[in-house]
């Protein structure tokens, strides 16, 4: 999916950018385009009249408009992006305006003119027909609807890490155990996603490993890295499904918490910017502080993965309630500003189940858990085993 949303309106915060980003991921992915293009622009009530004059010939100020792309002539046909849909511009003052007229909140009315510039943009057309503008209001109420009354409609699905059989294997510097198998015995067993960090130290996942896995893997490669100029050309060389930006430490045995995002805003957007160019998602893993979570939405993240570390840690009930009440607020949070929630970390067979509830998140990253219990039950079966209890949110 590729999704722009640009303001040229003043009043416009990014708050308000990421809510329509989200409200506009969700309505394309509902009307089968996700896989295009859409520019949405939040422009005044000057600038939408100017464009409404030149392309309608109309001198006024309009709420919004939609410019399907148009294929060019036959000569220049090469040259077309297949995955190009459109634009769609709307007048934030009249948005505004009309959120006071029919005593709207500002967002809801955003979404309907979101959908109502989707709707032309693939092929509706209210100025048709009475009928035709019937058709079209039922699929808008219909779409909004759906939104406002959102669940999860997919449960959440379990990546399983593979670093743990690297680290076996490089214990004794030989070729087994094959990360790269455990991947396809993984998937067989259910589930939806591998992932694998690869340090600049090479500790456990080497180079080929990865390139391997890109073109083994059937459900997605997630990769982890740390921001290393020569982690991030390896990265655009291989073309993962998504990257996971971590902190790494050289002493550290595993991942030691979150990354800072708000004091290194600037290195990280340039990857992400990098990233983007190359059509990977980025996903942030970051502790469950709003700061961060505001700043991963900033930096224009697509994704972040919540370290529930602590959680997982906590030596006492009231400990983890706290912690759990803290992913859960991150994770709320992280979705109203537009981003996809993800989480990891230290994770097991007894304390997946709550996280797994938690509304927004949609992927749970785990891997030492299930490859100490495959030394006594398979691989195979503890894949199965996690599946079950991060599919059906009960505990094993």
């Amino acid at each position: 999916m590729a999704l722009y949303v640009i303001s040229h309106h003043h009043q416009i915060s990014k708050h308000i950018i990421n809510k329509c980003r989200r409200a506009a991921r969700y309505f394309m992915e509902r009307c089968d385009i996700d896989t295009h293009q859409v520019n949405i622009v939040l422009t005044t009530d000057e600038e939408i009249r100017d464009l409404n004059f030149r392309f309608r010939k109309i001198d006024a100020a309009t709420n919004v408009l939609s410019f399907p792309f148009e294929e060019p002539d036959d000569s220049a046909v090469h040259l077309l992006s297949p995955k190009e849909l459109g634009d769609i511009v709307i007048s934030f003052d009249r948005a505004v305006q009309e959120s006071q007229t029919y005593n709207q909140p500002l967002q809801q009315r955003l979404n309907w003119l979101i959908v109502h510039g989707f709707l032309h943009l693939i092929g509706y057309d209210h100025e048709r027909s009475e009928k035709d503008a019937e058709i079209m209001l039922k699929k808008e109420h219909d779409l909004l609807n759906e939104y406002k009354n959102q669940r999860r409609v997919l449960m959440p699905h379990l990546a399983v890490n593979v670093d743990h059989v690297a680290t076996i294997r490089e214990a004794r510097g030989i070729i087994e155990p094959d990360p790269v198998t455990a991947a396809a015995v993984c998937e067989l067993a259910g589930a939806q996603g591998i992932v694998v960090h690869l340090r600049e130290d090479r500790r456990h996942i080497q180079d080929r490993d990865v390139r391997i896995l890109r073109e083994t893997v059937k459900t997605k490669l997630n990769l982890e890295m740390g921001a290393a100029q020569e982690i991030i050309e390896f990265a655009l060389d291989v073309k993962p499904d998504m990257v996971t930006l971590v902190p790494e430490k050289r002493k550290e045995l595993t991942t030691e918490g979150g990354l800072n995002i708000v004091s290194q805003k600037k290195k990280i957007a340039r990857t992400i910017g990098k990233m983007t160019k190359a059509n990977i998602p980025v996903s942030l893993f970051i502790d469950p502080d709003l700061k961060q979570i505001k700043a991963a939405a900033d930096v224009g993240a697509t994704f972040v993965e919540i370290h529930t570390g602590a959680y997982a840690d906590a030596t006492n009930e009231s400990l983890q309630f706290d912690e759990f009440e803290l992913i859960r607020t991150a994770a709320e949070e992280a979705h109203l500003l537009g981003l996809r929630v993800n989480a990891g970390h230290g994770l097991g067979y007894t304390n997946t189940a709550a996280i797994a509830a938690i509304d927004p998140i949609e992927e749970l990253s785990i891997g030492h858990a299930i490859i100490s219990r495959s030394v006594f039950s398979g691989l195979e079966q503890a894949v199965r085993d996690m599946c079950e209890i991060v599919e059906s949110g009960s505990f094993y």
